[in-house]
């Protein structure tokens, strides 16, 4: 792709950075943004760079938040006894959008993936185990996706928690072998929650 201008290449090559956006489609942006008013990117320019310089990590469950802890854990409404573990913070947006969930959540940051180079250590898994451990959880209900990194996940938070005297369970595998939650529409993610499964039925399936 040929540029009349090094500024506008620059930009072009800046914007496919991002996932799932190519080199035509980061043109069309591109030159989108050059024919909006000045300040219009401006606002964009800015919007971006005060969510990278200020943006938090919540302290209890790891949610992206303003604040250093996020409105969910903050919510005295909420059921701090169950616990949804999920993989990163689409998985809590995706599952806040069904409505059916009442109780909190705890954002892993990712799946075990030995071929990737992600072990139990580079994942918020410890912080998890110690909640659990302090015997104020009765429920965890785990919500990865159904590959076989999320299994494999799965199963050793399990193994880490299999004495605590706590209830497992699994969502409802009606999402398709593979889909990511953010992907499954609200209906079908909102049942699969409210009709999950103890986790020790999900061993006996695999």
């Amino acid at each position: 792709m040929e540029f009349s201008s090094k500024l506008l290449e620059k930009a072009v090559n800046e914007m496919a950075q991002l996932p799932g956006i190519g080199k035509r489609t980061a043109l069309r942006l591109v030159l989108h943004l050059l024919k909006q008013p000045a300040e219009q990117t401006q606002f964009l320019s800015n919007a971006l760079t005060t969510m990278r310089e200020e943006i938090k990590f919540c302290k209890v469950c790891h949610n992206i938040s303003d604040v250093d802890v996020c409105e969910i854990c903050n919510n005295p409404k909420r059921n701090h006894k169950v616990i949804c573990v999920v993989e990163d913070v689409r998985d809590v947006m995706a599952i806040e959008n069904t409505n059916q969930f009442k109780g909190i959540y705890h954002v892993l940051g990712g799946k075990i993936s030995p071929i990737d180079g992600v072990g139990p250590n580079q994942l918020n898994i410890n912080s998890l185990v110690q909640k659990v451990k302090l015997g104020e959880i009765e429920e965890l209900i785990f919500a990865l996706s159904s590959t076989m990194e999320g299994d494999t996940t799965n199963f050793y938070i399990y193994k880490q928690i299999n004495e605590c005297n706590i209830k497992t369970s699994t969502i409802a595998r009606g999402i398709a072998v593979g889909d990511e939650l953010e992907y499954a529409d609200e209906v079908t993610l909102g049942r699969s929650i409210l009709n999950r499964i103890p986790f020790e039925n999900s061993l006996k399936n695999n």
